[in-house]
């Protein structure tokens, strides 16, 4: 529990961050808001660097997982507002392979622990880096038009598209961006306009998408995979090794395909995917595998799912979710449904140890496969494509105003 708690704290600490994400990239923009982000992150991870109790720690992973909560959603509602609509899925991926880069990176800098004493405290160092760099490049980075337009600011948001897109294409992208927003508008968007109001329908496919993405088990993968691979006799650096290769080629797949199949076929194939995987874990758990073929199909599926999920349930939701919104709500809607990502993702991390104590791997890995089939039907029911379309189009077509 105590190693399932410094895990999991950090997703607290995610759900704060989350919580507040879309009020402060309303009050302050987006360039700001990035730089806020990396503020407790750097603060974390030299509490932690220097922890001298587990209380220490936990206090410095609280920190860094409040940034962890604001980054995801400034990341994907910048990358939305910024990119051209013929490339945004495309855009939007690279967001999933920084994070596998980010994966591998931290795997390889943790190789040294378990022979050098104290390298864990020089991991924790390393990791204040790139918050740091973040806060610095930002510096240089333009605001989001929509976010300017949206302040009254239709001068600042000109400059910023010609920045983004070049000279030619700066009146086609106001005339799109004067569809659906009011410059000056300064209304304030409630809590509970949100989650009873128009839009609520759409919050609650994010939510549940949302859960859904834990649900379905990937970061008890990321977590403890080096934990699941021993138990199968396979080292802890080939399987962290394996898992970070598999995510990364998953991700790059998903930036070929983003755009050509679009996102609705992309959360469908991945889910899928993954339910065969899972059960492919959970058949090496049963008694009617030899012990031969037990490691080949645990350590196959574990990597099949990794492999499934980057493709689609890994970045798309995020995206998808973050195109759908308009405007006026689109940083508070993300912030909610980012919320339901985050208490999910405390409790997988909180309890999978525990779990795969109690009930095994085969009930466990069975119970996850389950999630996954529920989030294929849920797709098909509920999200609806939004492949090529202006971010105006979006808004007038899936959400006419009443």
């Amino acid at each position: 529990m105590a190693e399932g708690l410094v895990v999991s704290i950090c997703l607290g600490g995610g759900f704060l961050g989350s919580t507040f994400s879309g009020l402060i990239v309303d009050r302050v923009g987006f360039r700001r808001a990035f730089q806020l982000c990396a503020l407790p992150m750097i603060i974390g991870s030299s509490m932690s660097a220097t922890a001298k109790n587990l209380w220490g720690m936990l206090l410095g992973r609280l920190f860094v997982g409040t940034g962890m909560g604001l980054g995801p959603t400034l990341a994907t509602l910048y990358v939305t507002e910024v990119s051209p609509a013929y490339v945004r899925g495309t855009y939007g991926s690279f967001t999933q392979i920084a994070t596998s880069l980010g994966l591998m990176s931290s795997l390889l800098i943790g190789f040294p622990a378990k022979e050098t004493e104290g390298w864990w405290r020089i991991c924790f160092w390393v990791s204040a880096v790139p918050a740091a760099l973040l806060a610095l490049f930002m510096e240089f980075s333009p605001e989001s038009p929509h976010w300017l337009f949206k302040k009254g600011r239709a001068a600042d948001a000109e400059a910023a598209f010609e920045k983004l897109l070049g000279g030619p294409y700066v009146k086609g992208a106001m005339a799109e961006l004067s569809k659906s927003e009011r410059g000056g508008e300064a209304e304030t968007v409630k809590l509970s306009e949100l989650l009873f109001g128009h839009h609520r329908k759409v919050v609650f496919i994010g939510s549940t998408l949302f859960a859904l993405q834990q649900l379905s088990g990937i970061n008890s993968v990321f977590f403890f995979s080096s934990t699941v691979f021993k138990s199968a006799g396979v080292s802890s650096q080939s399987a962290n090794i394996c898992v970070g290769i598999a995510n990364f080629l998953g991700s790059f797949a998903a930036l070929l395909l983003m755009d050509k199949l679009g996102r609705k076929v992309l959360l469908i194939g991945s889910f899928s995917g993954m339910i065969v995987a899972m059960g492919l874990q959970a058949a090496s758990a049963s008694s009617l595998v030899s012990s031969s073929n037990e490691v080949y199909l645990s350590v196959g599926g574990m990597l099949l799912f990794v492999l499934a999920f980057s493709v689609g349930a890994g970045p798309v939701p995020s995206l998808l979710l973050s195109e759908m919104f308009p405007g006026r709500i689109r940083a508070k809607a993300m912030s909610v449904c980012l919320a339901s990502h985050w208490v999910v993702n405390f409790f997988v991390g909180l309890l999978f140890l525990r779990l795969l104590e109690q009930i095994g791997p085969l009930v466990l890995n069975t119970i996850f496969a389950t999630f996954c089939l529920v989030a294929v039907i849920f797709v098909k029911r509920n999200v609806l494509e939004t492949k090529g379309k202006s971010l105006q189009e979006i808004e007038i077509t899936l959400l006419p105003p009443e």
